[in-house]
């Protein structure tokens, strides 16, 4: 067991142990929405090698440990092919849909501030899909 943060118990930033509050620690970690995100994308099961390519600058040993953490949580499952994305996986990518259309009104919002503005425009069509974040 990795230690992944689970609804019910403290995470980092709660000590409520509200399921968003978990998801948020989970998610936030570093390069667990790229290995998400890879795999949201692929159109077959990716082998760890894929996956590291596809995340150059990952280290061999970040990654095992990610792909260790989402298989803990149930996000990510291992077939014969490689890791490819469970049915909870796919759901988080639907669910992260409404919050990336809100980021691009957000940032929208920002720019229009004056000394608000973002360090980077969004990307061309950042909230025209659920798939973009």
């Amino acid at each position: 067991m990795t230690g992944i943060p689970r609804p019910g118990a403290p995470v980092r930033g709660s000590r409520t142990g509200r399921p968003i509050m978990a998801v948020f620690d989970l998610v936030s970690r570093r390069w667990v929405l790229r290995v998400v995100w890879e795999l949201s994308q692929a159109e077959s099961p990716l082998t760890f090698r894929d996956l590291k390519g596809r995340c150059a600058d990952m280290s061999s040993s970040v990654l095992t440990r990610r792909i260790a953490e989402l298989r803990e949580a149930r996000l990510v499952e291992k077939d014969a092919g490689g890791y490819v994305l469970s049915e909870l996986g796919h759901g988080l990518v639907a669910g992260l849909g409404p919050l990336t259309d809100w980021s691009v009104t957000w940032a929208a919002a920002l720019e229009a501030s004056p000394g608000l503005a973002p360090a980077r425009a969004p990307a061309p069509g950042a909230g025209a899909s659920q798939a973009r974040w």
